[in-house]
């Protein structure tokens, strides 16, 4: 395949039969038919917004090639599945900060960061800032999120507190991958909404043209929440043998800027409350090849992020008279991850059952701490200490073979062993603990959680058709210590077999169609099992679940892929189906009284569908007065809901549509990007009968961003978003807070804003 053909993006066309889906497919291939028609002989072969790689209007394009999608690397559109590239490119050109940033554009893809109101004994509302990707309306843990391959710690909530899933740096990452829908033969099929894999910087990404030492440093400046950066990466090659990477990224910033305009020093306040944030990451990388067909990566990474919060919130507002009133409140969250990894490769060994192998092994420390202080007026002062421990061990043991055939059969066999083992430990202390409880606590016994899985893969080429099929057989054990826990803990395993199916066929050089169908399965974690809290005072308790089972799903997808001349196009539609969905915390039992005390604990749910679809692409206008103009578009829809209770899913995002004009010129880019995102209708939410959730109401936000390169090795990129400083919210920040709420404006987004950075290459 030419490595001039254009880079993919991912697709969308939805399964249900909404008139708008297929005239709006209708339209775009009549758009695309006309620019390869009317675009100039000269202009350049058209490249999705989501894989920038021009570094100047005359540049070459790259072929990226992907990991994520068969765990070796492939060309993203020989793939049948849906997936997003973004590098750092476009990271730095659009100045994407952190994992909310990486979301910004994507369809059917968010990161909920709501504000941090939260209070000592109630509401978890901030705590976890960006608390984790939502892919076509499934969020939380459900995604599988991975750094090298490698997964990153699970979101952990438990009444008033909650730990996110933004264990990491972006200015360490080189490329995201995007993977949407179950991901089950390869990766885990816990991944049941996709995956979201963060590949880090290698040596050979800072030197070029036959460096033997190079680096790149950057500072930046983002309005929106004061925020200040500084990076430095440096990387060597001492001989031909080995080459070596070390970066270090430090920021400072303050809380997210938002619309309210109520300044008081109390729960009527939406103004944000102040907030430090201090972050600090360290990337070490060792990169030794023996010969040509050997290599070994040696990775040792920390990644620090600290919050201080001044709670005004918390505060009681006035006439302040009752004892046991808050007159001041306070929060410290810390969040550390370190790893170190090896990871091995050995290729061309032409054995009999594999060309090449790989392996891997890592070891993970995540450790998360929440202290949060309140001083009441008379009453006894509280204070809560909350920690959560991920140790975690992971290996894997991959092999492949290539196989042809005089028939023209072609196939790649890739198979495997997964190991997972993680200690997981919670604790609460503090003082004044609620009457009825005392301190120290555990929410769930010290638990050791274990999986290992086979699993293989088999992707035949016969002609113009490719046919991969695949299966995991997964083993999942939950083993609790009873020791020092306050109910009798629950130890589980299971098992589940998830087979998966892929078809493309290319029609011609410019068209091609695909198919896939995953089953899912996610096993409950120690805190869905043995969740445990109990106030005899109170009337009040969460007992275990030794009846819990694993999360199912089924889903299929089907996309076309158009590489014209001028315009790449991709276009899917989806449909899941998922049965025993876990719901946390779900009252069982009791009325509240000393007999028959509230009895909560985590349940299955009966069956949930999802569907929808996904436009994306890239429209070349060829060249005029010697600047490139280009079109990058995208539209996703997704309806979901339980069909147990008949209700909508309400975690579902509604839909989005992007559009942008980009200037391509020797020496600068900019772009203009519009992103509208229409309002939250009450049919589309939970109960909305009761007309008790705040709507979000359909808002276009406008963005400028510009790249200056002032020289190869210098680049300014200069970005104001929210041009028109419009007021806004966004569901996923929202969901769940009253529509009569006095504090809305609370959870308004950032007027228009300024972000600024100088990256030096050398």
């Amino acid at each position: 395949m030419s490595s001039s053909r254009p880079a993919p993006r991912t697709p969308g066309a939805a399964r249900q039969p909404l008139i708008l889906q297929p005239l709006a497919l209708a339209a775009l291939l009549c758009v695309a038919q006309v620019a390869q028609a009317q675009a100039p002989a000269a202009s350049s072969p058209a490249q999705p917004s989501g894989t920038v790689l021009v570094a100047a209007a005359d540049a070459p394009l790259l072929k990226e090639m992907v990991v994520s999608g068969s765990r070796y690397e492939q060309d993203p559109d020989e793939l049948p599945m849906s997936i997003d590239v973004i590098n750092a490119r476009q990271m730095e050109e659009q100045q994407m900060r952190d994992i909310r940033d990486i979301a910004r554009d994507m369809p059917n893809v968010s990161v909920k960061r709501a504000p941090a109101r939260f209070t000592l004994a109630s509401s978890p509302t901030g705590r976890d800032q960006n608390s984790g990707f939502n892919i076509r309306g499934l969020d939380g843990n459900r995604v599988l999120m991975l750094v090298d391959g490698i997964r990153l710690p699970r979101s952990y909530v438990f009444s008033a507190n909650a730990f996110g899933r933004d264990y990491l740096d972006v200015g360490m990452i080189q490329r995201v991958e995007v993977v949407r829908g179950a991901t089950s033969a390869l990766y885990g099929s816990d991944g049941m909404a996709g995956l979201v894999n963060f590949i880090t910087n290698e040596p050979s990404n800072l030197l070029k043209n036959g460096q033997t030492f190079g680096g790149r440093a950057s500072v930046g400046y983002d309005s929106e929440s004061t925020g200040k950066n500084l990076g430095l990466t440096l990387a060597g090659k001492p001989n031909e043998t080995v080459e070596w990477l070390l970066g270090v990224n430090l920021g400072r910033s303050r809380e997210l800027k938002n619309m309210g305009d109520i300044d008081t020093l109390d729960t009527r306040r939406t103004v944000p409350n102040p907030q430090h944030d201090k972050d600090a990451s360290v990337l070490g990388k060792v990169v030794v090849r023996p010969n040509a067909d050997q290599k070994h990566t040696f990775t040792v990474e920390h990644v620090d992020k600290k919050a201080d919060y001044q709670l005004y919130t918390a505060r009681t507002a006035p006439p302040v008279t009752a004892a046991a009133a808050v007159i001041d409140s306070g929060a410290t969250t810390d969040m550390k991850r370190s790893r170190g990894s090896w990871a091995g490769e050995w290729r061309n060994l032409s054995a009999p059952v594999f060309d090449d192998i790989k392996a891997s092994l890592s070891y993970q420390n995540a450790d998360s701490r929440e202290f949060i202080y309140e001083d009441r007026l008379t009453a006894a002062d509280r204070t809560r200490d909350v920690t959560y421990q991920e140790k975690t061990w992971q290996a894997n043991v991959q092999a492949s073979k290539l196989l042809r055939s005089d028939a023209g059969l072609a196939q790649k066999i890739t198979y495997g062993i997964d190991y997972v083992r993680s200690d997981v430990e919670n604790l609460q202390t503090g003082i004044t603990p609620p009457v009825g409880e005392t301190f120290p606590l555990k929410r769930f016994p010290d638990t050791t959680e274990s999986s290992w899985a086979l699993y293989a893969q088999d992707e035949l080429v016969l002609g113009n058709w490719t046919f991969t099929p695949g299966l995991r057989y997964d083993h999942f054990s939950i083993k609790a210590d009873q020791a020092g826990f306050g109910a009798n803990a629950v130890s589980l395993s299971g098992n589940a077999t998830s087979p998966k199916l892929g078809v493309m066929y290319r029609v011609n050089p410019e068209w091609s169609v695909f198919g896939n169908y995953a089953k899912g399965f996610r096993a409950p974690n120690a805190g869905q099992v043995n969740a445990f809290f109990e106030n005899p005072v109170a009337n009040y308790k969460t007992i275990p679940n030794p009846d819990l089972k694993p999360e199912t799903s089924q889903n299929l997808e089907l996309g076309v892929r158009g590489r014209l001349g001028n315009v790449a196009l991709d276009v899917a539609a989806f449909t899941g189906r998922y049965k025993d969905f876990i719901d946390d915390l779900v009252q069982v039992g009791g009325v509240g009284s000393p007999s028959n005390p509230l009895v909560f604990q985590s349940v299955n749910r009966g069956r949930v569908n999802i569907s929808g679809f996904e436009v994306k692409g890239h429209a070349d206008w060829g060249r005029y007065a010697g600047i490139g103009w280009s079109t990058p578009f995208s539209w996703g829809r997704t309806q979901g809901r339980d069909r147990t209770s008949a209700e909508p899913l309400s975690s579902i995002d509604p839909q989005r549509f992007t559009v942008g004009l980009r200037a391509d010129a020797a020496a600068w880019t900019a772009q203009l990007g519009l992103n509208y995102t229409q309002g939250k209708k009450a049919k589309d939410t939970t109960n909305p009968s009761t007309g008790a959730q705040f709507l979000s109401p359909s808002a276009t936000v406008v963005d400028l961003t510009t790249q200056w390169r002032i020289r190869k090795d210098l680049r300014l990129n200069v970005g104001l978003y929210n041009l028109t400083d419009k007021k806004y919210w966004r569901w996923a920040d929202v969901r769940g807070v009253a529509s009569n709420a006095a504090f809305i404006d609370g959870y308004t987004q950032p007027g228009r804003s300024l972000k600024v950075s100088l990256v030096a290459e050398f």
